[in-house]
């Protein structure tokens, strides 16, 4: 089980607008990403809900190729970047697993909950 916790991430400066960026927070045993659009940001758990799987093949690539949906690169799933909602794939109807964030001081920091 997760440790509760703040983890910071990187610099707001760090995630392009209409990027893609994956993270590996070792102390809870966790691979996650963040989808940068403007002033916003979504953050999921790594895995594809489908076979619980990473969902990118190359490190930081989570998106397809006019950044508009993230896209497993193991089954070519589709998921919304503002919800993870599948929209095409084998786990359509399912979704990314959301992670808790916030953006302080410039910086992006995920907040891991026993339960996440």
């Amino acid at each position: 089980m997760a440790t509760s916790g703040r983890y910071y991430l990187c610099q707001m400066s760090e995630l392009g607008d209409y990027r893609s960026r994956g993270f590996n927070l070792p102390e809870v045993d966790m691979g996650i990403f963040a989808v940068r659009r403007g002033a916003q940001v979504f953050v999921y758990r790594n895995l594809c809900p489908h076979v619980r799987i990473p969902l990118e093949w190359v490190e930081h690539e989570f998106l397809n190729t006019d950044n508009s949906l993230i896209q497993c690169a193991n089954h070519g799933a589709l998921f919304t970047i503002e919800t993870g909602q599948c929209i095409a794939g084998p786990c359509s109807g399912q979704a990314l697993e959301p992670i808790t964030h916030e953006v302080h001081q410039g910086a992006l920091y995920a907040i891991i909950n026993p339960t996440t």
